[in-house]
């Protein structure tokens, strides 16, 4: 379940992370009445839960309160990746010296949780990332030691982060464990010219498993605004819309994180993250592709499943199935490998659908299904 950012430095405030002073409205009226309490110059955000608000126009710096109802009123209704603004938060502006990056997220396949951090936050973290991998520190953390202040400071020295932020990394575990989160991030968290450090911006994931013990956000924060999203959850589908044409399906989070990283690496980018965990029934592929195919800037598909307990051949058979039921209106590249994948390739060959395509390795099937993308 993922908070909207108001709620996430709500958190961070009851831990103990300074935030700058900031309120929440529907009503470009009373957006003006808001600047007005914060002394007049503020930034206007639109609180939807996606990235990318700022290079979409949701994020305004407004000079005074007139100004502020007026970007309000712009701001409020927009379209951001599917996302519609219901409402915004008017925030204090800061005077930055220095932009940095942290998080915490569940590394499902090493079974701990991995920081990551860099002195160099902000819109463009994504590029940093991809760019120059060594400006971004990723350090492990045993579950049952957590961050103690000495690993704080491991992770802050392997960043490159100022001493001062040792505190903020040892507060957001705890926001982390304390509100059954699987992913705490701060970008950007920003030193003033003055010295001080605060966390402007803030994105919460909470454990959906652990939902009956963080009932004070209502099932309301819990509905998805993104439609495809809600068709998928309706459907019990782990699915969350990305930014791309790639559509991705995988059996187990660990492998299709793997792949959405191995496809981003081919020069294209996922449309989706979605995992059928063990299960590979004819219905559950006939409602993963439903989904995939119905996102307009989906180009091509690509199955990776690597086979374990369901074997690769049950699989494929869950595929042909679908395809009765599921119109294939774009590639699908299919990569079986682990228990019974021959068997599974046999099967999909025997089906020789037109649109579907097979390769022996995830690399070959995340650059054919690249070019498929990148082609059509």
């Amino acid at each position: 379940m993922d908070l909207y950012e108001h709620q996430a430095r709500g958190l961070f405030e009851e831990h103990g992370i300074v935030v700058p002073r900031a309120e929440v409205t529907d009503s470009p009226k009373e957006a003006r009445e808001i600047a007005r309490r914060l002394g007049g110059r503020v930034v206007v955000k639109a609180q939807v839960k996606t990235g990318g608000r700022g290079k979409a126009g949701g994020v305004k710096l407004a000079a005074d309160p007139a100004a502020a109802e007026l970007t309000a009123r712009q701001i409020l209704g927009m379209d951001i990746k599917g996302h519609t603004v219901r409402k915004v938060m008017l925030a204090q502006p800061v005077d930055i010296d220095s932009e940095f990056y942290i998080s915490y997220v569940l590394d499902r396949a090493a079974g701990r949780f991995l920081a990551i951090a860099s002195a160099e936050g902000g819109m463009d973290i994504e590029e940093v990332a991809a760019t120059r991998p060594e400006a971004v520190a990723r350090v492990h953390i045993d579950p049952a030691q957590g961050v103690t202040s000495a690993k704080a400071t491991e992770i802050a020295e392997a960043a490159g982060l100022p001493q001062q932020t040792v505190d903020v990394l040892v507060r957001l575990w705890e926001v982390l464990t304390r509100e059954d989160a699987v992913l705490v991030e701060v970008n950007p968290l920003v030193r003033t010219a003055q010295g001080q450090i605060l966390a402007l911006d803030g994105k919460v994931t909470l454990d959906d498993n652990a939902r009956f013990r963080q009932a004070r956000w209502g099932e309301q924060n819990a509905a998805h605004d993104d439609p495809l999203e809600a068709e998928a959850a309706a459907k019990g589908l782990n699915y969350v819309k990305l930014d791309g044409e790639v559509g991705i399906i995988g059996n187990g989070a660990g492998l299709v994180m793997s792949t959405l990283d191995v496809v981003a690496g081919c020069g294209a980018r996922p449309a989706n993250f979605l995992d059928i965990g063990g299960g590979a029934s004819a219905q559950i592929m006939a409602d993963g592709l439903s989904v995939i195919l119905s996102d307009p800037a989906v180009k091509s598909v690509f199955v990776n499943v690597f086979g374990g307990i369901t074997a690769c051949d049950a699989v494929a058979d869950g595929i042909v199935q679908a395809l009765e039921t599921v119109r294939l209106t774009k590639p699908l590249v299919v990569r079986l490998d682990g228990n019974n994948a021959v068997r599974g390739r046999a099967i999909l060959d025997d089906r020789a659908h037109p649109l579907v395509q097979q390769a022996t390795t995830m690399d070959g099937a995340a650059r054919r299904a690249a070019q498929l993308a990148n082609t059509s």
